[in-house]
């Protein structure tokens, strides 16, 4: 899978940073969820999946970054 850098909400560049795949999905960069409590609260986790934790909705920010401005 190749990964295409769209955004991230953080000065830095770090995370939560947002990716396109070639696969036609997105890709989330972000701290695991890693509290007990939350990660029993999940649904249907198989393996390999896991949670990643996001301050607000990265999906606008970086839209409002990457995108161009519409008058």
């Amino acid at each position: 899978m190749r990964l295409r850098f769209l955004g991230s909400t953080s000065e830095a560049g770090a995370c939560p940073s947002l990716y396109e795949t070639d696969r036609g999905t997105i890709v989330v960069q972000g701290p695991e969820a890693a509290d007990r409590e939350a990660r029993a609260g999940l649904r249907h986790a198989p393996d390999g999946e896991t949670a990643v934790e996001m301050p607000g909705d990265p999906r606008v920010e970086v839209a409002r970054r990457v995108l161009p401005e519409h008058d």
